[in-house]
């Protein structure tokens, strides 16, 4: 079971940004999970989202004051500022903050350390550490609002493409995700790596995994499609999604695990949690807490191969 690194490992630092990545890396994540957004000039940079006030210091520049804005993205109206309104030299003017302070005050005393990186900063760091630890760690990459970006010009399929191609970057470096199916059908003819499936709501049927078998070879389904929260919190049984994907030729990550009590089941603690997903066949999990899955990982391997 592969652990990726949500964003780095975002549980420790400010997340999107090297110090999260760099740190992921030596606590034994497998790949690295960049959400990448375009600057107006076209330069792949890792944001959650392309508005920039929630992650960085943006408000804080006078200089930039009047390109706050509302717009409508993905069918949201969102106000604030916006990454493709930005050169990728302005947006090297920002720095980072973590995004929930009152939730993970020890990550604020990195504020204001870091630029946003690139894709291509990513890259090089994966392979720095892999030379470094002696163990390959790889991308994956998710384009966030694929079709908005696409309306403005900067076709973020198209933008990837350019990079993997310029960086050499294997099949077994890189994976690539989306929410949206359509933006994976035009990777699956525009490149040669793994493609993941995301999903956060509803039931797919076998004939729905069969059609994503088609473009994809990754499902990365919310974890509780693979096992349901009750009405009082606590873990259920888990579906048949793990082993329908499976029949269907795809490989399964569920996302996102995380250690602070909001984001745990009932009465459960992190490593209860993922321990009880580990069983289940997952070939990958991703997670703000990278150390912590990479031990119940090592566990759960463990105790399958002595069968104890």
């Amino acid at each position: 079971m592969l652990v990726i690194a949500h964003r780095g490992a975002s549980g420790y630092r400010p997340e999107h940004t090297a110090a999260a990545y760099r740190l992921a890396a030596v606590q034994g994540a497998d790949y690295l999970e960049p959400d990448l957004v375009a600057t107006l000039d076209g330069i792949l940079v890792c944001r959650h989202e392309n508005e920039l006030s929630g992650t960085t210091d943006v408000a804080d520049h006078p200089v930039f004051a009047d390109r706050r804005l509302t717009k409508v993205v993905d069918g949201t109206a969102v106000t604030g500022w916006f990454v493709e309104d930005f050169t990728y030299a302005e947006l090297r003017t920002l720095r980072t903050r973590e995004r929930m302070p009152a939730l993970r005050a020890a990550n604020t005393a990195y504020d204001g350390l870091e630029e946003i990186p690139t894709f291509d900063d990513v890259v090089a760091l994966a392979r720095a550490e892999s030379a470094r630890l002696g163990r390959l760690i790889g991308v994956l990459p998710e384009i966030k609002h694929p079709a908005y970006f696409r309306r403005l010009g900067l076709p973020l399929e198209e933008l990837l493409t350019e990079r993997i191609i310029a960086l050499g970057l294997r099949p077994d470096e890189i994976m690539i995700q989306s929410f949206e199916p359509a933006s994976l059908r035009r990777l699956s003819v525009m490149t040669g790596v793994p493609l993941v499936q995301l999903i956060g709501t509803g039931f797919v049927e076998r004939r729905g995994l069969r059609e994503i078998s088609t473009y994809a070879q990754v499902l990365a389904p919310h974890k509780d499609l693979v096992v349901p929260r009750l009405a009082d919190g606590r873990l259920g049984e888990p579906t048949r999604l793990v082993d329908e994907a499976h029949r269907a030729g795809l490989n399964v990550q569920a996302w996102t695990f995380r250690a602070e009590r909001r984001f745990l089941p009932t009465a459960t603690d992190f490593s209860t949690e993922l321990t009880r997903f580990a069983t289940l066949g997952l070939q990958a999990v991703f997670t703000d807490q990278p150390d912590q899955a990479a031990v119940v990982r090592d566990a759960t391997l463990g105790v399958l191969e002595t069968g104890a």
